[in-house]
């Protein structure tokens, strides 16, 4: 397998929350999309970030407000869709799509690919996400209930993908939304887990004291459902992290100095 790492969603410059002294320079909030190759199953990708339609209609597709507040640089050369052609490779290709959640900057991508198969918990599809008009083109849904499933890296629940025989795993991180997920994808010797939106900024796993951003705590607490359930997620991403040789490196969908590690 072969995996690349795409921003589907400039935004607005953020500043790092470590203060003056902080390594880090002022970056662009993203959308941290994943495109696999894969041998058996096609173009596997780990959400869609914003797609053509959104931005032909991003007042219908994405709402006036939320456009205000994140200012997407909405360019069509930043969609999952054109950053694959410009690999040389095909749009048509992709023939499954797995997503951490229905939010707009992770599900507007859909209508780019309406063969492929979406995979995703039953509670997200049930929710239904924030902007039904990204749905609308009806999306194959292939939906996995929350119970009984694998363990993996201290994670129960745990699903394997129906049609896709890579290792590519749908692992229970619900709070943000109902059925969010994290995705875990093996790359050789390695395993690379996508948090989605489980948490927003690096500082709140990669230390024993977590520190949280101001501007993506407010987004974070305005937007998830079960803030118990998505914290007892994230502690458990924060041992990992701090496990170097467990061989499982973790990033989350919006955090662009974890995005830059990929660059």
């Amino acid at each position: 397998m072969r995996v690349h790492h795409f921003d589907c969603a400039r935004m607005l410059e953020i500043e790092p929350a470590d203060g003056p002294g902080s390594p880090l320079k002022p970056a662009h909030g993203v959308s941290h999309v994943l495109v696999v190759e894969t041998d058996a199953s096609g173009l596997v990708l780990v959400d869609a970030g914003i797609g053509a339609g959104d931005i032909a209609d991003p007042s219908g597709r994405l709402m006036d407000d939320w456009v205000e507040m994140t200012r997407p640089a909405l360019d069509p050369a930043t969609t999952a869709a054109a950053q694959i052609e410009a690999l040389g490779l095909s749009p048509s290709d992709v023939r499954h799509i797995v997503v951490t959640h229905l939010h707009r900057d992770h599900a507007g991508g859909l209508s780019d690919f309406p063969d492929a198969a979406v995979h995703l918990f039953e509670a997200e599809r049930a929710d239904g996400g924030k902007t039904p008009a990204q749905l609308a083109h009806g999306p194959k849904w292939v939906t996995y209930d929350s119970g009984p499933g694998d363990h993996w890296n201290g994670f129960d629940g745990v699903q394997s993908l129906d049609g896709v025989a890579e290792d590519i795993l749908l692992i229970p991180l619900h709070g943000h939304t109902p059925g969010h997920a994290g995705v875990a994808v093996r790359d050789g010797d390695r395993w690379l887990l996508h948090a989605g939106d489980a948490y927003m900024y690096h500082g709140e796993v990669d230390r024993p004291e977590p520190v949280t951003h101001p501007l993506m705590e407010l987004v974070q607490a305005g937007g998830e459902v079960d803030r118990e359930q998505r914290l007892a997620g994230v502690a458990r991403l924060r041992e990992l992290v701090l496990d170097p040789g467990n061989g499982v490196e973790v990033f989350s969908a919006h955090d662009p100095w974890e995005f830059a590690r990929y660059l």
